[in-house]
């Protein structure tokens, strides 16, 4: 990862506009920017310099929800297939044969009573991304989605093995994925890298050898590894040899833990696996040591309230396990995990921990700073998006009703 050279014609990158921030992809900078030069940002070889034009001007006043979309924002904990769009699936299954339950609308689709439901038809909706085109779309179509509500690097999950298991050369799908990446990136200014994620359901063996398939072929897009799918009954030590693996070979390495599994599952994924950061992680407010230690350490934690509430903790948000993590100085970001599937958004997330748990402004601004500081970017650009997303978030709360 690192920063890239300007292109000679750089496409202008068009954010939506925001109380004295006009944001664009041409090298300069307004005549009122105050600060340090925007900094340009970049991973890989394909990186591009993004510098920001801030044009400080008076503007309306805007409600909370205008406020929450207009936030940059940091993705952690995104699944792929889980943004499929019901409409995009429905496409998809009918073009490869796939049959899915009856429905009246497609959203249809996308209701279930509990967690092992919505795994079934997330594995349908797998089964109905087969070719290069199909992923290019459903990346592109997401992606497109995110930009529209401020967010401006993801670091998304996708799982191999399963796509693999229908049929799918693992080529194919990384490929089709990138494309999809590096259209959206051109187009809409987001961007965006890859992690792959072992289905803790499959056997130990499995998820060693999608690591050896992810080096065997490597794409620089593809930076680290994960682990999700049911936490119980599949402890994190399952997998030990696979994540030791792929941290000789320098992948970045984070693991679904504590969604729906004990409080030791954080310290096994911190000190076996090596885990740079922990998705979900509820439960280790269960262990008052361990929390202390999460606490004191900075380990961030990628938190999705829709979705965990829709499988685990109920529809009252008031008493939904992210309160209390805050509460203990837990650092937490938040995100959307399967968006169309739990009928979220990257915002309507973050309007759910709003005034149902009693955050404001500045504690949203805190979560959007700790999902910089928890993402696998490189340090000095860690630092630049501090300052200059701080100065931008101070903004838009300036402007809040």
């Amino acid at each position: 990862m690192g920063v890239g050279k300007l292109p000679d014609n750089p496409r202008p990158i068009i954010l939506p506009r925001q109380k004295g921030l006009i944001i664009t992809g041409a090298a300069r900078v307004s005549p009122a920017w105050k600060g340090e030069a925007p900094a340009t940002v970049g991973m890989g070889k394909r990186a591009c310099a993004l510098p920001l034009y801030v044009d400080h001007r008076e503007g309306n006043p805007m409600d909370l929800s205008t406020f929450l979309k207009r936030l940059p924002k940091v993705s952690l904990h995104v699944h792929l297939a889980g943004t499929v769009q019901p409409s995009t699936l429905v496409a998809l299954a009918g073009k490869n044969s796939v049959v899915l339950p009856a429905y009246r609308a497609p959203e249809d689709l996308y209701h279930y009573p509990d967690f092992p439901q919505f795994i079934q038809m997330l594995d349908r909706v797998m089964a109905s991304i087969r070719d290069r085109a199909d992923f290019h779309r459903i990346t592109y179509e997401t992606l497109q989605q995110a930009a529209e509500h401020g967010v401006r690097h993801r670091e998304m999950f996708w799982n191999p093995t399963t796509h693999m298991a229908c049929g799918v050369p693992y080529a194919t799908a990384v490929d089709g994925i990138i494309d999809g990446i590096r259209d959206a990136r051109t187009d809409f200014g987001i961007q965006c890298v890859l992690i792959a994620a072992i289905n803790r359901a499959g056997t130990p063996e499995l998820g060693f050898e999608m690591v050896q398939t992810v080096l065997a072929q490597p794409r620089e897009e593809v930076v680290g590894i994960g682990m999700d799918y049911a936490e119980a009954g599949n402890p994190p030590e399952k997998f030990w040899k696979a994540y030791r693996l792929a941290g000789e070979r320098g992948l970045r390495r984070t693991a679904h833990a504590c969604e729906d599994g004990p409080a030791r599952n954080v310290e096994t994924c911190l000190d076996l696996l090596g885990c740079e950061r922990i998705d979900h992680g509820y439960h280790v407010l269960e262990d008052e040591q361990m929390t202390k230690r999460c606490a004191e350490q900075g380990v961030v934690f990628s938190c999705c309230p829709r979705s965990t509430a829709a499988v685990y903790f109920g529809q009252d948000l008031t008493r939904h396990p992210i309160r209390e993590m805050a509460r203990q100085g837990l650092k937490i970001m938040i995100d959307c995990d399967d968006p169309p599937m739990f009928q979220t958004d990257p915002t309507s997330d973050y309007v759910a921990i709003a005034e149902p748990m009693g955050f404001g402004p500045e504690d949203v601004r805190e979560f959007v700073l700790n999902g910089i500081d928890g993402s696998w970017l490189d340090d000095p650009t860690k630092r630049r998006w501090r300052r200059e997303w701080s100065r931008e978030i101070d903004a838009l709360i300036a402007q809040l009703d």
